[in-house]
């Protein structure tokens, strides 16, 4: 793994290693674990063995939130790994999970009868509805062949995989729809880590490996990435008939160098209305590559100033949240990366440029001791400014029998967005940030129809967590579910809104992908502080239409179809 080196331990008062300790008495309450409650902890998740000798065993799986009956709450889709035995055919396979939103705070899980619990080994979920049907579909990432879940309409999913020519094979981690070619088709990008061997898999001294010793910090652990063969990336045109052609080579994001892919997503950082795309690679340079609008893209990794941090260094880059938390219209990005090292916040600075900003920010010494997966930006006190979310866990097992400071299930770590500064919310004893979790995949949505954001996390060898928002109330919010006209992807991925009000003008996105090898709610949320009135919201729609409109009220949902304006 890629690391800054080696830091001290850092503990707190009652000498416990901060990942898992710092907590604090009083201070302000923001989410409570209700996993249990809403009924999701009879599922859990598996993958490998306890002991994590192979990396195979290590990165765990995504989480999926979305509605996939069309009833107006979000369902959670939750990918499951899978253990040797049941890879070789000697037991049963652990099953997936898709939890049904009852509308009253709890969910049943409906993977069965719905036809989704895949039952291979499962790393990552993206949503987009590709047929441009209204119904959500699934693309589920693999350790061998990929699964594309067609949402049938009536609760259940067929796999269509082998039909549209999506399966790939060996290991494939987190996909992104999106519109590269503005043909109103959805397309898809599936970033691939290692190239994997079961049956000869990579340990120390074997044929598959380089090094003939995997260690860190002087102890032995599981070998990878580094000094693995890498898995090539894969991008899928969408022809329109349920198929789909690679078009990797064509289209400029070949990966030829066969970097160690984690998590990938589209979206448009230079504001030219065309998605581009930004793939987190694990011990590796990351790779932006931006929108030609000609079908191909241009590698700007380097010169934009993402491939690397600050210091010029690779990172070991697992997940990505993409927001405007400076309300200035531009995307800015943030990084997960491993312990020993500090997660990088790359400012925007317009035209598809970046300047990694953690420590000017204050964000990046906090976060060394952790090891992060799942991130995203949101507004958990609907102040009209997007705050920001780490899930984090280690890989290694033997952590928690070292003196290095951290351990191997850790707590997350929450940033209040004030005003442009990035202030980290404290640790309050008896609520979710005092909790520690071995977290990979977390997905951001309102799952209570509140005007919240909720935060689920998939867990390695653990049930889920659901991180109810309970922050004070007062301040007001509003949500948009937007439908694509006739030119755009009928879910709107792609799209653009700007809402004004007051002094406040704040960016909004539609986006598949991305935190770690998740996908979040596609209705966007914004806050609105005291505010009880919009003064406009602006929609860049990805056929290119721009629309200005108005809504009656707020905290509430309103659904806008392109060309057709408000419906409810």
């Amino acid at each position: 793994m890629s690391t800054a080196g080696t830091h001290a331990a850092v503990l707190d008062s009652e000498n416990r290693p901060i990942t898992a300790g710092g907590f604090v008495a009083s201070g302000p309450v923001v989410f409570k674990d209700v996993a249990g409650q809403a009924g999701l902890t009879a599922w859990r998740h598996v993958m490998g063995t306890p002991e994590k000798h192979y990396i195979l065993e290590t990165v765990g799986s995504g989480v999926a939130l979305l509605d996939y009956d069309n009833d107006g709450w979000l369902d959670i889709y939750l990918v499951n790994g899978s253990t040797y035995d049941a890879f070789s055919g000697k037991a049963e396979a652990p099953h997936a999970a898709l939890f049904h939103n009852n509308h009253d705070g709890t969910f049943t899980d409906m993977a069965q009868k719905a036809g989704v619990t895949n039952d291979r080994w499962g790393f990552g979920v993206a949503v987009g509805d590709y047929d441009n049907d209204g119904w959500p579909d699934l693309y589920v990432t693999n350790f061998g062949k990929n699964r594309l879940y067609h949402n049938n309409h009536d609760g259940t999913f067929t796999d269509l995989a082998e039909k549209a020519g999506v399966t790939l094979g060996n290991w494939s981690t987190g996909a992104t729809f999106g519109d590269y070619d503005g043909d109103g088709r959805l397309d898809l990008f599936v970033p691939g880590y290692v190239h994997y061997d079961i049956e000869n898999p990579p340990a120390a001294g074997s044929a598959s490996l380089r090094f003939s010793y995997c260690q860190f910090r002087g102890v032995s652990v599981m070998c990878g990435p580094r000094g693995l063969k890498g898995e090539p990336d894969h991008l899928f045109h969408n022809n329109g008939d349920g198929t789909f052609s690679d078009v990797s080579k064509k289209a400029g994001v070949t990966d030829e160098a066969a970097y160690y892919g984690l998590t990938a997503v589209f979206a448009d950082v230079n504001n030219d209305g065309k998605p581009d795309l930004i793939v987190a690679n694990d011990s590796k340079p990351n790779y932006l590559y931006i929108n030609k609008g000609n079908g191909t893209f241009e590698d700007a990794s380097y010169g934009s100033g993402y491939a690397f941090n600050a210091d010029g260094r690779e990172t070991a880059s697992m997940g990505i949240a993409v927001g405007d938390y400076r309300n200035n219209g531009l995307l800015d990005l943030y990084n997960t990366v491993f312990s020993d090292d500090y997660n990088p916040l790359y400012r925007n600075d317009g035209d598809g440029n970046f300047t990694e900003a953690s420590y000017q920010e204050g964000v990046a010494e906090v976060t060394i001791p952790f090891l992060g997966w799942g991130t995203g930006f949101l507004d958990f006190d609907n102040d009209g400014w997007k705050d920001l979310f780490v899930a984090n866990g280690h890989v290694y097992p033997t952590v928690d029998k070292t003196d290095w400071g951290t351990t191997f299930a850790q707590r997350p770590l929450l940033f209040h967005n004030a005003q442009g500064k990035l202030e980290l919310v404290p640790a309050v004893m008896g609520t979710a940030l005092a909790q520690v979790f071995t977290a990979r995949g977390a997905a951001f949505g309102d799952l209570f129809n509140n005007g919240k954001i909720d935060v689920v996390i998939n867990q390695l060898d653990r049930p889920p967590a659901l991180l109810k928002d309970v922050a004070g109330e007062g301040n007001h919010w509003l949500g948009l579910k937007l439908i694509g006209g006739p030119k755009s992807p009928r879910d709107a991925v792609g799209t653009t809104v700007y809402l004004t009000s007051g002094k406040t003008r704040q960016r909004g996105d539609v986006l598949s992908g991305g935190s770690y090898a998740s996908s979040n709610d596609m209705r966007i949320h914004f806050g609105l502080g005291s505010a009880t009135a919009i003064d406009s919201i602006e929609i860049h729609w990805p056929s290119g239409k721009v629309e200005k409109l108005h809504v009656p009220a707020v905290d509430r949902y309103y659904s806008i179809q392109e060309g057709k304006g408000v419906l409810k």
